[in-house]
């Protein structure tokens, strides 16, 4: 691996931030979508307790799924060919 550039350094600082920006609102939504009608609809306190811990649970896999699937598709994206002028490999 060689040294990269300032312009690759940002573009994978952006990419980092994004995933983690866009890993929370997808997380917060899964949460309220899960949790939500616990207090929405004022159930019993075990009912809301089990919403809400599958909120979280849900919303933590959701928050990694996320983040390792935006991260994974800018790593294959940022592969370079390995000769100059070349769009693929195969070319």
């Amino acid at each position: 691996m060689g040294t990269r550039t300032q312009a690759e350094r940002d573009a994978a600082t952006v990419e980092i931030v994004y995933a983690l920006v866009s890993a929370v609102l997808v997380a917060a939504f899964v949460f309220a979508v899960v949790a939500g009608p616990g207090w929405a609809f004022d159930l019993s306190a075990g009912v809301r307790q089990v919403l809400v811990t599958a909120g979280v649970i849900l919303a933590a896999v959701t928050f990694v799924v996320r983040v390792v699937g935006v991260l994974g598709r800018f790593r294959s994206a940022s592969r370079q060919p390995s000769q100059p002028g070349r769009t693929s490999p195969d070319s």
